[in-house]
């Protein structure tokens, strides 16, 4: 029996979960107050906050390290780098603290993973972070030298999915062609082929489908006239695609859940723009059905939004699935992702990986 600490680190909060073999034991969300963290200047500095905290909710619930046979963490940002699980190294640890690539909160994932395994001599993981790169060399051609399209993506929900939509199939993750969108505050697209995302869209950056909040890929020259009209500053046209675009810049709302009560109210451009994001959504699919030469076994559906079964998914489903099969695994759970990331390397069904 293998127990796992599981730490989620996000801007305003930790999530834990504590896990014994796939069964979760405990899991709990520590909420941090804006006033709690104002006091520290980069996000990296509130590590060992964070740690103080998680070591006292450990001793509220009778745990202490020793008990553990791994502690996993979110992965953050780090060069790009191939699925799977890896181990946390002095490395790692390193260029998250410098924020080497970048400054997230799941930076913190490793960092904490790393600092409360290390004296207990137990391994410390993170598991598939946004960074994930497999893509074919085809795949990261735009158009023009200046600007090679990156993989950054929810690559922790869609391995696990796909995993997850693999074995409903009989199959092992590698033996199988997926294509998987996560549909939540960003949209991610996925053609997983054999067991690697050979092309996504990059969901963080404003690439693909419009979203709740995101703008997506927009027409270039009239993106080009905008920023040069001088009606914009640089931080207002960021805020365009991602913030202020998407349902947001529409309708005024960026949570699906209040557009679909104006749907049902009548309000019929509501329902104009609802689809016109399915649609979207759609063609990515297609698009990564080329990629797979429609050699597909199943399309994946997840994220918040697939639990709108009244409207996206139903719409989704009529646009696609003529490719293949549709399987819908609504919501994220990104604390049982990581468990069993962790647990397959522990079992020995996955070999770890190192950060070099």
């Amino acid at each position: 029996m293998f127990k796992i600490l599981v730490i989620n680190p996000g801007s305003t909060s930790t999530k834990l979960a504590i896990f014994e073999n796939e069964n979760l034991i405990i899991s709990k969300t520590l909420r941090h107050d804006s006033n709690e963290l104002k006091n520290y200047q980069k996000i990296v500095d509130q590590y060992q906050f964070r740690k103080r905290i998680i070591e006292e909710f450990l001793e509220e619930n009778g745990y202490s390290m020793n008990d553990f046979s791994a502690v996993i963490g979110r992965g953050g940002l780090l060069k790009p780098i191939k699925g799977g699980t890896y181990i946390v190294n002095e490395k790692m640890v390193k260029e998250l603290m410098e924020c080497k690539y970048g400054e997230h909160a799941s930076n913190l994932g490793g960092i904490l993973a790393y600092e409360l395994a290390k004296k207990f001599e137990i391994p410390a993981f993170i598991a598939d972070p946004v960074v994930v790169d497999e893509m074919m060399p085809e795949a990261k051609l735009s158009g023009h030298p200046d600007f090679e399209r990156k993989s950054i993506f929810h690559a922790l929900n869609q391995k696990a999915v796909a995993r997850k939509a693999a074995a409903e199939l009989g199959k092992k993750y590698e033996e199988v062609n997926l294509i998987v969108a996560h549909m939540g505050g960003g949209i991610s697209i996925g053609a997983h082929m054999k067991g690697k995302v050979v092309d996504v869209n990059n969901a963080l950056d404003g690439d693909g489908p419009f979203t709740p909040e995101r703008s997506g890929t927009l027409p270039l020259t009239q993106l080009i006239d905008l920023c040069y009209s001088g009606e914009y500053t640089y931080e207002q046209m960021k805020k365009k695609i991602k913030g202020e675009g998407g349902l947001m810049s529409y309708l005024n709302t960026n949570s699906a859940i209040e557009v679909q009560k104006m749907i049902d109210n009548g309000d019929e451009y509501a329902k104009t723009v609802y689809q016109a994001m399915a649609y979207q959504i759609a063609k990515w699919i297609g698009k990564m059905a080329a990629v797979l030469k429609k050699d597909v076994d199943a399309i994946v559906l997840t994220g918040g939004l697939a639990y709108d079964k009244k409207y996206m998914v139903k719409w989704l489903t009529e646009y696609v699935q003529y490719i293949a099969k549709v399987i819908v695994y609504p919501g994220g759970d990104e604390e049982r992702a990581l468990a069993l990331a962790a647990l397959r390397v522990l079992n020995g069904n996955e070999e770890v990986k190192h950060y070099s």
